[in-house]
């Protein structure tokens, strides 16, 4: 068992102030990468009989060993924990990574980088760095994850060679599509192929007849991929690195757990030694510590959670009679008054979000609304069109509250607080990455929420405060435009 040791890192690197670029443009077709995709059947009701359940049946055990902190200077809230003796010295420059040519074209000409990310800068070494050890990483929303784990994988894979060798596991479509975007984009010129893995409703190609998958990056959806996997469509062979997008729902019991399992299983049988890297911008404690037992020796950055909330953002509260007047502080209080670029409004029901589109589509704002029943062609066509500026407004429920990257949502409204289906309790991750929409890469921006008077609402947003050890400001008067003026010149959405 490898002696643990500490290591240093001097993280002087700071964000970039044009990485926000990522996903706010459309990546260009080129002959070199490709994107495909792909038809899927809907998954079978019966589960595969070799169903990974237990988190004992995985060969990937747990190591106890000693570890030793590492943590960054003052102005950084990131903390490092190593394993192994590996040294590791943080990327002040991108140059620092022994890159190839194309991937550093990509990530100037394309990307648009100046230097890496703080989170960057720590987390790449420990990616890129020979023996290639795992990685469980958190980090603020916005602070440049996503291109933490594409640059890991572009760097690891032999362009040379026809074979799936980076494969990355998202919740959602939308984040599956937007991941890919950013792969397409920061590899134009390594000639590295890429594929797309989500359900479609269109089943014209079926799991069981389509080709195998030849493209050396796979980034998709659990079930579509376990599919794939099943009816060995996707070689595993060769993979180098498996990448788990918004990890804490994916190994959460109440998330994907079994479908992840089930995949990390199938891969270790034919090659043990592939590397795991799983980022978030939250683990709670049951999930670190699952990741933990789940992953061998891995390193960590973690940030306490108290330290998560995004200081960029400003965040209130406005406590409403009745719901119509939640309707009310939007249109007439807070859209009225501020400089909004764009808002992401979350909502818990269908019902909700009708009222709230044909109040402010009533007002000339151009306004769409996007939940999990609908097709996957018209949300795929709601969130193009947000993201393209073609509309001011997104209506949503949380099946956006993840991972979404949008550089012009300056406002995010909790039109219903998040709480959990079965119990009513506060779900603090969701409400993390709802507010996380806003001031993307440390840009000004505003979260309000609106919470009725009586209700549960304002012990959710109680146990929130208390949650993250934070006070949010409240708006005494919930018609009073004067509030709402000086809480939008606080949070730079006002001239003052």
């Amino acid at each position: 068992m490898a002696d643990t040791v500490e290591k240093v890192l001097t993280a002087e690197a700071s964000s970039s102030s044009v990485e926000a670029q990522i996903t706010g443009e459309k990546a260009e077709p080129t002959t070199i990468t490709e994107k495909t995709n792909w038809g899927d059947v809907e998954d079978d009701d019966e589960e595969e009989s070799a169903a990974v359940s237990e988190l004992n049946s995985l060969s990937i055990k747990e190591e106890e060993k000693p570890e030793s902190i590492l943590d960054e200077p003052e102005d950084s809230n990131i903390q490092a924990v190593t394993s192994g003796d590996t040294p590791y010295t943080s990327a002040s420059r991108f140059e620092d990574l022994n890159l190839s040519p194309e991937l550093m074209k990509g990530l100037y000409v394309e990307m648009k980088f100046e230097k890496p990310s703080k989170i960057q800068a720590i987390s790449l070494p420990m990616i890129i760095t020979p023996p290639h050890k795992h990685l469980i990483a958190q980090a603020h929303n916005g602070s440049g994850k996503t291109t933490c784990f594409v640059l890991g994988m572009l760097s690891r894979v032999d362009p040379n060679l026809r074979q799936p060798q980076a494969l990355c596991i998202c919740p959602t479509r939308e984040l599956a599509n937007q991941n890919m975007e950013v792969l397409q984009k920061m590899g134009k010129f390594t000639g590295i192929t890429a594929e797309v893995a989500v359900p479609e409703s269109n089943h014209g190609v079926t799991t069981a007849r389509r080709a195998p998958v030849s493209a050396q990056v796979v980034i998709g959806t659990p079930g579509t991929l376990k599919k794939w996997i099943a009816f060995k469509k996707l070689g595993l062979n060769h993979l180098k690195i498996l990448v788990f997008d918004e990890a804490d729902h994916m190994l959460a019991t109440d998330g994907f757990r079994d479908d992840s399992l089930r995949i990390m299983k199938d891969i270790e049988r034919v090659n043990p030694n592939y590397q795991v890297l799983l980022f978030s911008a939250t683990f709670n404690e049951t999930v670190k510590d699952f990741v933990q037992r789940t992953v061998k020796s891995p390193n960590q950055l973690y940030v306490k959670k108290e330290d998560l909330a995004l200081d960029s953002v400003k965040q209130y509260k406005v406590v409403c009679p009745k719901e119509q007047d939640k309707i009310e502080v939007i249109k007439d209080q807070i859209m009225e008054l501020g400089d909004i670029g764009q808002t992401i409004i979350f909502v818990r029901t269908k019902v909700s979000a009708s009222k709230v589109h044909k109040a402010l589509a009533e007002m000339g704002y151009d306004v769409t609304s996007v939940h999990g029943n609908m097709s996957q062609e018209d949300r795929d066509k709601i969130v193009k069109e947000f993201k393209d500026c073609l509309t001011q407004v997104l209506i949503a429920t949380d099946v956006l509250a993840r991972g979404f990257d949008q550089q012009r949502v300056n406002l995010v409204v909790n039109y219903n607080m998040p709480t959990k289906y079965e119990t009513g309790e506060p779900d603090y991750e969701v409400y993390l990455h709802r507010v996380g929409r806003a001031g993307r890469f440390g840009r000004k921006g505003a979260v309000f929420n609106l919470l009725l008077e009586n209700g549960n609402d304002r012990e959710v947003m109680e146990k929130i405060e208390h949650y993250f050890g934070a006070q949010v400001k409240e708006i005494k008067s919930w018609n009073s435009e004067e509030e709402y003026k000086s809480a939008l010149k606080e949070a730079g959405l006002l001239d003052e």
